[in-house]
């Protein structure tokens, strides 16, 4: 493709995810009458009988409003769509039932697909190792899987990935590849992802955009 006809479809997705930026007018934050008109303007011109998938925290993130988001998308879609949930458990416990119930509301259960990290992975492709010793300036020398769920790969139409942009002693900001390559991902990037933040140090890494775990999953989207 003609890179100035990428650049204006760049262009047109900034302009797009702009619309859809909210800013709190009052202290007592934003709304939820202003999150599901945002969530409504979202989906847009969406087609009929498409298979959707959310990818969504679990019990731990209870607070991240990432329940009422999903909710709000569930019943805007399931009319016309199937729509099924991935909880990204990374490491965590499955969720019950009631912790679904609790957090998810009345979407139903079989709805929702619990992360295996042992056993329901599928390996996509390595970060080499010369690029991990590169990026975490010498500290760390090891190739790293990039595995994701199965599910990711079962012929959805579309994918949305929920959750909350907050600092993380890992990464440095939680969310965007970590929900998929973390939270949705197999044992060699948890375990591996999570000993470079370690070596690297912390308090290098809380609450920076581009650390070596953030560069080791960039490479891993690519």
């Amino acid at each position: 493709m003609d890179p100035a006809t990428d650049a204006q479809d760049d262009s047109k997705m900034v302009k797009n995810m702009e619309s859809f930026v909210l800013r709190e007018q009052a202290p007592g934050g934003i709304s939820d009458e202003e999150l599901a008109l945002a969530i409504e303007k979202s989906i847009g011109d969406i087609g009929d009988s498409m298979r959707i998938l959310l990818i969504v925290p679990d019990i731990t993130r209870l607070y991240s409003k990432a329940g009422f988001i999903a909710n709000r998308y569930y019943h805007l879609l399931k009319e016309t769509c199937e729509v099924n949930l991935l909880v990204a458990l990374g490491t965590h416990v499955p969720m019950t039932e009631a912790e679904c119930a609790g957090m998810y509301g009345d979407i139903p259960f079989e709805r929702f697909f619990m992360h295996n990290w042992r056993t329901d992975t599928v390996k996509l492709g390595l970060v080499p190792e010369e690029f991990v010793f590169d990026v975490s300036e010498g500290l760390v020398s090891l190739p790293v899987d990039v595995e994701v769920s199965r599910h990711l790969l079962d012929g959805y139409d579309l994918i949305l990935s929920v959750g909350q942009v907050v600092p993380h002693e890992v990464i440095g900001m939680a969310n965007h590849s970590k929900n998929i390559l973390v939270g949705c991902g197999g044992a060699s990037m948890i375990n591996s992802s999570h000993m470079l933040g370690a070596y690297f140090g912390m308090e290098r890494i809380m609450g920076l955009d581009h650390t070596p775990v953030r560069k080791v999953f960039d490479y891993a989207c690519e």
